[in-house]
């Protein structure tokens, strides 16, 4: 995707008059896989993966403690997920008989979709308030399903969706684009993960076949994306502890191979075989082009991920124009 063409993507909300738009709370619009060619020509589906790129695009050679601009907006978005990563010390797990699948987790979801209007609200400028009822949707669903106790990359790709509609209606602009991948979206990642190990959340799917790590995707297309052009650390490095430990605060791709050797033990070669391949890749360019496609024919084009994504009228499954 050319450059000018992801900037002008990921501030895509030039179509969006915020007083005259007639905003929806998002549903389910797919009922079966045969549907999924018609979700690949969507607005939705060109919206996200135009977002998705054009946030890659702007992270590429950027480390998390790099300085960049965050605006108020996303000082004030960064600070909730903060928040949120509060509520769950304050909600701890219950005891019960099932390994796994907390029901505590169910009270922090109902804290979550009770007062996510409300916080959001508190977020953004109150011109923007009318969009609120349908964003707030795409954040609460991101952090995981309430009746199953899991997470995987639907949920992921729901709070992507979330931060591609603050673009849209221009809560958020391009030149938010790298705090948002690596102040925003580095925290939610910690939040999920405290989601995860906190209640024993169960991997969405079959033991998270459409994930890289049972539970996350994009995390790692954004992570690959910062460590392009790096003269120390290539795609063989990051299964070295001593890579890890040294620079995982900096670049997300090595945060989550760390969470990984947090929460699984044995050979990495065994319990993650897919990203043990990717480290026989030799350059990053290589990896994080290949994520993408991999990407799209994994996760997005999988029914038993996509049945469930919401459209609204941001993220609308009518056809993209062209």
């Amino acid at each position: 995707m050319a450059e000018a063409t992801e900037k002008e993507t990921c501030s895509a909300h030039t179509d969006i008059v915020i007083e005259d738009h007639e905003f929806k709370v998002p549903t389910r619009q797919l009922s079966r896989a045969e549907h999924i060619p018609d979700w690949e020509k969507s607005i939705a589906y060109r919206d996200l993966t135009g977002f998705i790129l054009a946030v890659n695009e702007s992270i590429k050679g950027k480390k998390i403690r790099d300085e960049y601009l965050m605006s108020e907006t996303v000082q004030k978005l960064s600070d909730l997920i903060d928040k949120l990563i509060g509520w769950v010390d304050e909600i701890p797990p219950t005891d019960q008989p099932q390994r796994f699948g907390n029901k505590a987790f169910r009270d922090f979801y109902k804290k979550l979709k009770d007062n996510a209007e409300d916080e959001i609200k508190a977020c953004l400028d109150e011109k923007y308030h009318k969009a609120v009822p349908e964003v707030t949707v795409y954040l609460v669903e991101g952090v995981g399903n309430d009746t199953r106790i899991d997470y995987g990359t639907g949920h992921e790709l729901c709070f992507v969706a979330f931060l591609c509609c603050l673009f849209k209606i221009g809560a958020l602009s391009e030149k938010d684009a790298v705090a948002v991948a690596l102040n925003i979206f580095e925290k939610y990642l910690k939040l999920v993960r405290k989601l995860q190990v906190t209640y024993r959340m169960e991997p969405a799917g079959s033991q998270g076949v459409w994930s890289l790590d049972d539970f996350q995707f994009i995390a790692f297309i954004w992570g690959s994306a910062q460590l392009i052009g790096h003269k120390r650390i290539l795609p063989k490095s990051f299964v070295k502890p001593e890579i890890v430990e040294g620079f995982s605060k900096d670049y997300m791709f090595l945060s989550c191979i760390q969470y990984i050797n947090e929460v699984k033990t044995g050979p990495f070669a065994e319990h993650s075989n897919q990203l043990w391949n990717i480290s026989a890749v030799p350059h990053w360019e290589k990896v994080n082009s290949g994520l993408i496609k991999m990407y799209k024919a994994e996760v997005l084009a999988k029914w038993p991920v996509i049945q469930h994504f919401l459209f609204g009228s941001l993220l609308p499954y009518s056809p993209a124009e062209g």
